[in-house]
C-alpha cells in the first residue's frame, strides 16, 4: 500500500472513532461546528437548486391566490416563522436551524432573483427539508395552495407588522376556521 493511502485510512479511521465515541453532540443547543454548517449549507442549497431550476412558475400576482396565501402562512407558518409585529414562540425560540423569517428579508424586486426565490420556495413548501422542522406540505396540499403560499411569502419580504395587522384585520373571521387544503389533490 503507498504512504498516502495508509495514512487517509487512518485519518478516516479516527475520524469514524471519533464520531462513534459521542464526541458530536446532536443537541439543538449545541450549534454545528463551523466546517459542519457551511458542508451541510452548500449540500443543502445544492439540492435544492438542483431540484427547484426546473420548475414552471405560475401567475403569482394574483389577489385571490394571495389572499389564500396569506391565511395558509398565518394558519401554519407563523408557529416557526413569525409574522410581523409577532414575538419569537417557544417553538421558535428552540429550532436549531432557526427557521428563515421571511418579513426581516428585503423586499425583491429583480425578476431573475424572485423567479429564483419562487423555484426554491415552491420546492422546499412542497417537499420540506431533512433534519430540520421544515416539513413536507406536499402530501396535504395542492401545488395550487403551495404555490399561494409562495406568492405570499415573496410579499412578506419587508412587510411591516401594520400591514400584517391590516390582513389579519381584513380576515379576523376566516381565520378563524380550519385552513386545511379545500382542493387538496
Amino acid at each position: 500500500m503507498k504512504l498516502q493511502t495508509i495514512v487517509s485510512l487512518t485519518v478516516l479511521v479516527l475520524i469514524l472513532i471519533a464520531l462513534n465515541s459521542g464526541a458530536y453532540n446532536f443537541a439543538a443547543t449545541d450549534k454545528h461546528w463551523a466546517i459542519t454548517e457551511k458542508l451541510i449549507s452548500w449540500v443543502r442549497d445544492s439540492s435544492i437548486n438542483a431540484r427547484a431550476k426546473e420548475i414552471e412558475i405560475p401567475v403569482l400576482d394574483d389577489d385571490v391566490m394571495l389572499e389564500k396565501g396569506f391565511k395558509q402562512y398565518h394558519a401554519m407558518c407563523t408557529e416557526c416563522h413569525l409574522a410581523p409585529g409577532k414575538e419569537p414562540t417557544e417553538l421558535a425560540i428552540g429550532l436549531y436551524p432557526q427557521a428563515p423569517v421571511f418579513h426581516e428579508r428585503e423586499p425583491v424586486t429583480d425578476e431573475n432573483d424572485k423567479s429564483f426565490l419562487s423555484k426554491r420556495y415552491f420546492w422546499v413548501i412542497k417537499n420540506g427539508i431533512k433534519m430540520t422542522a421544515m416539513p413536507a406540505w406536499g402530501p396535504t396540499h395542492s401545488d395550487a395552495t403551495i404555490w399561494a403560499i409562495n406568492a405570499f411569502l415573496l410579499k412578506l419580504h419587508g412587510m411591516t407588522a401594520a400591514q400584517y395587522s391590516a390582513l389579519v384585520d381584513a380576515h379576523g373571521d376566516d381565520l378563524m376556521h380550519d385552513h386545511h387544503d379545500d382542493d387538496h389533490h
